[in-house]
């Protein structure tokens, strides 16, 4: 399986969206987790564990803080994955 098949965006902004309890349509690219959807350190928490599940990788801490956008939660999965 290759990661851009593992990684289907419209997937991963609805497995966000549903992690984060927000509308798909206001997780652009943009919008900053903290700032602009007011994502605490609990939920942000529960999508690092959302996302272990669904792809089989181990999230640390220290990558969980780094996520800020929609982007890097895509950026950091391709990484995992590529191994």
């Amino acid at each position: 399986m290759t990661t851009d098949a593992t990684l289907n965006k419209d997937e991963l902004r609805e497995l966000v969206a549903d992690a984060l309890d927000v509308e798909p349509e206001s997780l652009t690219d943009e919008a900053l987790f903290i700032e602009d959807l007011d994502v605490d350190s609990l939920v942000a928490l529960e999508l690092a564990v959302t996302l272990e599940r669904r792809y089989q990788v181990k999230i640390e801490e220290a990558e969980i803080v780094q996520i800020r956008r929609l982007p890097d939660v895509h950026d950091l999965l391709v990484r995992k994955l590529a191994g």
